[in-house]
């Protein structure tokens, strides 16, 4: 907003407290603070809202594909037809065969339930997920025949596991015996421990290569399912219905979304929940700025009818007190955003602090899925809360600033 010379004067007069306006000025104040700490609520409630989503998708994606291809009964026959079938299929950019089967494992008179993940060698290697963050031993032991496996880091903790150790596998489906059936049990070394960053993945997986996971679950040949990868997550279903088709009679197609459909839907609507509920704290804002405002109209009524018997037209007296309730709005925006990056830059620091303070653990793993505090503000929401404060902002001086430009200099001069 452009300001002619005495109009920026008597902007800079009114916005600092004057002798008996310190009220005004607190009032003012308070609204300041107000869109400051919306902003910056705002900023960093929807930046670690979209650092949630994008870790647990990458991670998710990043371990079990953008879909999978899975038989009926959990074992996929013919896999290397299926398998060929997928490869050639636009859009897919990898597929890979893989065994997952709930078991139990045993160490040190500790019983824990478990997901068996197997998987190909060269999968287990180039795996960003698995391989990203090996905390001990190396996944380059993991090969057929070795009796090498690796671990969640949860897992090795409720165990009691370290790298060296040997845990027991059982698969309740053994071999029939005239006795019935008797469980398979097989020791396996530890080798790796892993954290992948998600609470349920690192409580529950063991890998292993492959032909071990078939001769444990005594599979043969067989898999369990085809994890795939696409060109576009949100277009999986479209680039998959042909595969699908194909596929039909002997196994069905699941994508990230309706594996994980519950978790994914629920974060949208807490997401869009929080966003309005803290969006209501720069409305409140925008009300304090126009309370503030009437109380400096009333308080400079004489001026400004003085202002206007010296020929000043009202769209002047109106783009003062705009520009005061905007220096505001801006003013506090700018520094809600710089308190937003800086407590997302040092959230783990501040995380942990109140943690200290309370005594309460604040991000527990096991209810929150990720193992830390993520975030990932996005420009362009950002862009839209700024502009959603300053529009507030806007809004709030209409009303005062109409009132101070039509100031009837007769009435208030009436009695000077």
């Amino acid at each position: 907003m452009i300001l002619r010379p005495y109009e920026r004067t008597i902007f800079k007069r009114y916005l600092l407290p004057q002798r008996g306006e310190g009220f005004i000025f607190v009032a003012a104040a308070f609204s300041f603070t107000a869109v400051m700490l919306g902003v910056a609520a705002l900023v960093v409630v929807m930046s670690v809202m979209n650092g949630v989503r994008s870790d647990l998708f990458d991670k998710i994606v990043g371990l079990n594909g953008h879909a999978v291809v899975q038989g009926f009964g959990g074992r996929l026959d013919d896999w290397q037809k299926v398998l060929k079938e997928a490869r050639a299929t636009p859009g897919v950019t990898s597929a890979t065969p893989l065994i997952e089967q709930p078991l139990l494992t045993t160490f040190s008179g500790r019983v824990e339930g478990i997901l068996l993940r197997g998987m190909t060698v060269q999968d287990i290697r180039k795996n960003e997920v698995l391989g990203g963050k090996v905390l001990q031993g190396s996944l380059n032991t993991l090969t057929p025949g070795s009796g090498n496996v690796a671990i969640g880091s949860e897992l090795a903790k409720n165990l009691g596991a370290t790298v060296g150790s040997t845990i027991t596998i059982i698969n309740p489906q053994g071999r029939s015996t005239p006795f019935g059936t008797v469980p398979r049990e097989i020791a396996y070394r530890v080798s790796a421990i892993f954290e992948v960053g998600v609470y349920d993945f690192d409580k529950l997986y063991v890998v292993m290569p492959m032909e071990d996971a078939q001769l444990l679950l005594l599979l043969g040949d067989q898999v369990g399912m085809i994890e795939l990868k696409t060109t576009d997550p949100d277009k999986v279903g479209e680039i998959l219905q042909p595969l699908a088709e194909k596929v039909a009679a002997q196994a069905v197609i699941s994508d990230w979304r309706s594996m994980n459909s519950s978790l994914f839907e629920a974060l949208s609507v807490e997401r869009v929940a929080m966003f309005v509920i803290l969006s209501l704290i720069i409305l409140v804002a925008a009300f304090n700025i126009i309370s503030s405002l009437i109380m400096l109209v009333r308080a400079k009524t004489r001026d400004m009818a003085i202002l206007r018997t010296m020929g000043a037209p009202r769209d002047a007296v109106m783009r003062i007190f705009i520009a005061i309730g905007l220096s505001i709005g801006v003013a506090g925006t700018l520094a809600g955003l710089a308190i937003g990056f800086s407590l997302l830059f040092f959230r783990q620091g501040v995380l942990r602090g109140i943690e200290f303070i309370t005594g309460q653990p604040l991000w527990d793993p096991s209810i929150r899925f990720l193992t830390e505090l993520p975030s990932k503000p996005d420009p362009f929401e950002i862009l839209g809360i700024s502009a959603m404060t300053i529009v507030f902002s806007f809004l709030a001086t209409l009303y005062p600033a109409y009132k101070a430009a039509n100031t009837d200099p007769v009435q208030v001069l009436r009695y000077e």
